[in-house]
């Protein structure tokens, strides 16, 4: 298990950033602070893996209490801005996350840290439904469905919506189990049961394959 704090002044950063570590496997929150004097005298207490640090904060910047960790934990840093990138890595973070920070990103993140790489894997995803983050196990996912502004995330018992577009989901499923049949819709092969003609058929279900797709979808079908 690899013990970590958080070091964030914003309550909505920490509230996800707490979220996303709670839904990280071997990842274990020991503490949020919202300054670093308060953290560091945690530390001086505590043994910790790693920390995930704000560069912006009261008192003393992320930056400055960077430079006063010696044979620390590891850090990654998380921040509004993109101006300290350079000088942070000559300081050996693990890695630098820019807000608004993605999960699959913070997952990336994370598995730099030499204890989690072998053992986090991606089984769930999570998804912006309104001012919530909800965890859906990816396996769940029958099909999704592109409607105007939003995305339709059919799982096996529900129904999310999502500001994201079919192709932000295509970039963040696994390309080995999801495929795009139609320009309003992806699918999970692990639950596409058979294909005639120019239909797909799902359990209780039936899509539409559409022309341009159908070649590189048939391929992997077969």
């Amino acid at each position: 298990m690899i013990h970590c704090i958080l070091v964030e002044d914003q309550i909505p950063a920490q509230y996800i950033i707490e979220k996303y570590i709670s839904d990280t496997d071997n990842l274990i929150l020991k503490g949020t602070f919202t300054d670093t004097i308060s953290a560091n005298e945690f530390l001086k207490k505590e043994p910790i893996d790693l920390i995930f640090l704000d560069i912006h904060l009261p008192k003393i910047s992320g930056i400055e209490f960077l430079r006063t960790i010696e044979n620390g934990p590891r850090v990654i840093l998380t921040t509004a801005f993109s101006d300290y990138a350079f000088e942070s890595y000559e300081l050996n973070v693990l890695d630098y996350l820019l807000k608004p920070i993605r999960y699959e990103r913070f997952l990336k993140a994370i598995l730099k840290f030499p204890l989690l790489n072998n053992t986090v894997t991606e089984k769930s995803i999570i998804v912006k439904v309104g001012h919530e983050h909800i965890k859906i196990n990816t396996d769940a996912i029958r099909y999704i469905k592109s409607d105007a502004d939003y995305t339709e995330v059919f799982t096996v018992d529900k129904i999310h919506l999502s500001t994201d577009s079919l192709k932000q989901w295509l970039e963040r499923l696994d390309p080995a189990f999801f495929c795009q049949i139609h320009k309003s819709y992806l699918i999970n092969m692990k639950h596409l049961e058979k294909v005639a003609g120019n239909v797909v058929f799902l359990k209780n279900l039936k899509l539409p394959i559409g022309r341009f797709f159908k070649k590189k979808f048939m391929k992997r079908f077969q």
